[in-house]
Parts: C-alpha cells; sequence; structure tokens
C-alpha cells in the first residue's frame, strides 16, 4: 500500500475525533483540521521527523475551551489556549536540564488524576442538555425530548459497541460510526438541514480568529498545559512500545514536548483548538504495522487540503445536536475514567489524608464552581482546581500518616 494512501487511512482515524471538538465548543472545524494539519508538521519538525505520531484536536480542553467561550469569549480564550501551549515549551525546557524526574515530582498522579476528572464531570450536563434536544445550558429546546432521545442513545450505544466489539480498522472509529448512525436517524426525522452545505463554495478560506490577550482567561486555561504533559509522556511512551523505539530517548521527550506545545500555540494563533497526539492513530500504527513518520506527512498534507473545502465544515455543522449529544456523554465519561485510572493504576492510597485532601478538595472546587479572586479578576473551574492542586501537592508534608476514621 503507497505512502499517500496509508496517510489518508490515518486520517480517516483521527477524523471524527479531530472534528468532534470543534462541533462540541463552537470553534470551526475547517481551521481544526488546518491546526491538526499544520501543527503535525511542525511536530515532525522539531522531532526530526522520526516520531509517527498525528496531531489532533484536544479533548482535554473541551470543557474549559466552552466556558472560556461563555465567560470570556473565543478570542480571549484563544490566548489561554496559547498559554497552555507555552507550557508545554517551558515542561521542555525543565525536562532538557533536569530531566524526567522532575515533572513526576510536580505532577504525580495524585495532582493528575483528580484534575482530569473534573475536566470529564464538569460538563457532564451539557451531554445530558444536548442528548435531550436541549441546547448546552438547557436554556431552549431544539428537537422533541423523544425524538432526541432516540437519536442520542442510538449514537451513544452504536459508539460503545463499535469500540468493544468490532475489529481491525472499524474498532479506531466508534466515533464516526456513532455520528453516522445518529445522522441516518436525523435524516429519517427530518432533522437536517442541507441548504448550509448546498450554498458553501468547494474552495473557501476558513475565517480565522485572532487571539486577544486576556489574563482571566490565560490563568483559567494555561494550567492545563501542566496536566496534558502527563497524557503526552503516555502517548510517547505508547508509540515506543509499539514501534519498538525509545523516543523518550531519541530524539527525546523534550522535543516532543516542544513540538506539541509549538503546535498548540500556532493552531490558537489563527482560531483552532489545541492539538495533541492520538491515540487512535498509534492504534492504527500497530495495527498496520506502518511505522514510517512520512505516513503522517501525507496525513497532515491532506487534513490542510480539506481545510479549504467549504463544503467539508458545512456538512459537520448540519449534525444535529442529539447526535453529538449522545456521543458526549461517552466522552466525557470517558475522560473522568481516565482520570479515575489515573489514581487506581499509580496505587494512590486515598486513607492517607494528604492524598484525601488534595483529591477531596480539587474536586470540590473543580466541580462545584468554586470561584477564587479580588474585584473582576477571578479563577475557576480546571485552571483553579489544577494550580490548587499542585500547592497542594507541594505545601503538605509527604510523611505518611494515620488513616482518617
Amino acid at each position: 500500500m503507497n505512502t499517500p494512501l496509508l496517510g489518508a487511512q490515518m486520517l480517516l482515524v483521527a477524523f471524527g475525533a479531530t472534528t468532534l471538538v470543534p462541533l462540541l465548543t463552537g470553534i470551526s472545524p475547517n481551521l481544526a483540521l488546518l491546526g491538526a494539519g499544520i501543527g503535525t508538521l511542525i511536530f515532525q519538525f522539531c522531532t526530526k521527523r522520526q516520531i509517527p505520531i498525528f496531531l489532533g484536536s484536544s479533548f482535554a480542553f473541551i470543557g474549559p475551551i466552552i466556558l472560556g467561550t461563555q465567560q470570556f469569549g473565543l478570542p480571549a480564550t484563544l490566548s489561554g489556549l496559547m498559554a497552555a501551549g507555552f507550557m508545554f515549551i517551558i515542561i521542555s525546557g525543565v525536562v532538557k536540564l533536569r530531566g524526567v524526574k522532575v515533572i513526576e515530582r510536580f505532577l504525580p498522579p495524585v495532582v493528575v488524576g483528580p484534575v482530569i476528572m473534573v475536566i470529564g464531570l464538569g460538563l457532564a450536563p451539557v451531554a445530558v442538555n444536548m442528548a435531550l434536544g436541549k441546547t448546552g445550558d438547557g436554556s431552549a429546546v431544539l428537537v422533541e425530548q423523544d425524538i432526541a432521545l432516540l437519536i442520542s442513545l442510538a449514537a451513544l450505544f452504536t459508539t460503545i459497541v463499535v469500540s468493544i466489539f468490532a475489529k481491525g480498522m472499524l474498532k479506531l472509529m466508534p466515533i464516526i460510526c456513532g455520528v453516522v448512525v445518529g445522522y441516518v436517524l436525523s435524516l429519517f426525522f427530518g432533522l437536517v438541514d442541507f441548504s448550509s452545505v448546498a450554498n458553501a463554495a468547494w474552495f473557501a478560506i476558513p475565517e480565522f480568529v485572532t487571539p486577544e490577550f486576556n489574563w482571566q482567561a490565560i490563568l483559567f486555561i494555561a494550567p492545563i498545559g501542566l496536566i496534558v504533559t502527563i497524557e503526552h509522556f503516555g502517548d510517547i511512551l505508547a508509540i515506543s512500545n509499539v514501534t519498538g523505539k525509545n523516543f523518550v530517548e531519541k530524539p527525546g521527550i523534550h522535543r516532543s514536548l516542544l513540538g506539541d506545545g509549538i503546535a498548540t500555540m500556532t493552531a490558537a494563533s489563527f482560531g483552532a483548538p489545541p492539538v495533541v497526539s492520538y491515540g487512535e492513530v498509534t492504534g492504527a500504527v500497530s495495527l498496520l504495522k506502518t511505522y514510517n513518520p512520512v505516513i503522517m506527512t501525507w496525513a497532515a498534507v491532506f487534513a490542510i487540503a480539506l481545510a479549504f473545502v467549504g463544503k467539508t465544515g458545512a456538512l459537520l455543522l448540519s449534525i444535529p445536536v442529539p447526535v453529538m449529544g449522545g456521543i458526549m456523554c461517552l466522552l466525557f465519561g470517558a475522560i473522568a475514567a481516565i482520570g479515575l485510572n489515573t489514581l487506581i493504576s499509580k496505587q494512590v492510597d486515598l486513607t492517607i489524608p494528604r492524598n484525601l485532601v488534595i483529591v477531596s478538595v480539587t474536586l470540590v472546587f473543580g466541580i462545584g464552581g468554586m470561584v477564587v479572586g479580588i474585584g473582576e479578576f477571578t479563577l475557576k473551574g480546571v485552571g483553579l482546581c489544577g494550580i490548587l492542586a499542585i500547592i497542594l501537592n507541594i505545601v503538605l508534608p509527604k510523611e505518611e500518616a494515620k488513616a482518617l476514621a
């Protein structure tokens, strides 16, 4: 099979997740594809094109983008996303100078786990509202509830069935399968409007969005960049195991962090969501035994080309709300489960008061909507609980104490 065709196949694997993020956050799908393509090429340049990885839209930033856009507007939120990318670059420099152990010291599982759980659970009401045919905040009904529930559950269960029972390449595309089934049902109930698709041009330059500097948005979102670095470590270890090469040492984890950071900053600079390495693509690499990084170059080129097809974004935006709501019910729960698994797999002992305090306060502050600030300057959500978890981990004594009753 030739390299361009393999590249197209890799993009297909990543397509569902890459375009799902902008659909949930209100960002242009075309910009997301452009950000993924350019970001992947930047990553390849920084890593000397040695790692077969494709960068796609990050799920970890869905909640912060939605909440940030509601509170500060999209341009200000983009400044926060750029700051999150800059955190990758800072961590890259620290790792280069001090080694990987320094990250494990400041971002242990007891910090990372609950913050990831907050990212997933914080928007659970949004997923349920959309699954019921309402707007994300539940303020307006878009689709009759009975019909919406039928469509959302069909999309949800299809995604679940494919992810668990499917074989081969199909198993790597559960989101696409769920969306297709939900879309077909929506067509049956007459919920799809093709007028925007028909009116869209075949070739169209995406509408770029310029970031606006905003300290509140930066402090709200930037800490997530620290947390996502842990995910990055895991992804690099995973692709290293698949290919039989130690990418942590060569070209070096500091180079991959640098590439991801610059890619995220670049994507956010014109209105695209942050980009991270995709586990689905790593799975496809393992399945097909195709380790040539040039394949990802082709996938990036195809993503950039699709970004300038006007009908691509219009078709994606025609997907009804209940379809996305059904997918989100699984997606946000899965993110929370990853955070829980972080605590379990790393054997974080919650009978130790120190650990219990960090996890408990982080969860309540993050999910409960705690706000800390002076005047107009406020910090809340994932940004607040991320900073709080890091501070508590530094300040609280690490000696094991007697378990709480």
